[in-house]
């Protein structure tokens, strides 16, 4: 199993319509392509409020190029994408990671 970790940094003050895309938007379409979401997380405590934590769940590395392709390249998305970013961009820059659990994991 492969987890990807992706960090959302946001523009002030859009963090709210980040989260308000992902629950009534991409989640939906996630569910059309067979994308699984392990969590999602904002921060209690830390340095900035204004980053989305999400993990992701792929059985291989071409799994996850091959959905997060056809995702990406879902014409529902990207007219949702273009509308929510009508105002400006929602993101500052975001972070990527491809995680492989360790032998002592509770996830494997």
């Amino acid at each position: 199993m492969i987890h990807e970790l992706r960090i959302y940094h946001c523009m002030p003050g859009r963090l709210a319509d980040l989260n308000n895309r992902f629950a009534n938007i991409t989640l939906k379409i996630w569910e059309k392509h067979g994308i699984r979401q392990v969590g999602f997380w904002t921060v209690l405590i830390g340095p900035s409020n204004h980053v989305l934590y999400y993990m992701l769940e792929w059985e291989s590395l071409a799994e996850r190029e091959r959905k997060w392709n056809a995702f990406a390249s879902d014409p529902e998305w990207i007219n949702a994408r273009a509308k929510t970013e009508e105002q400006g961009p929602l993101l500052h820059h975001l972070e990527n990671y491809m995680l492989t659990p360790t032998a002592y994991s509770n996830i494997k």
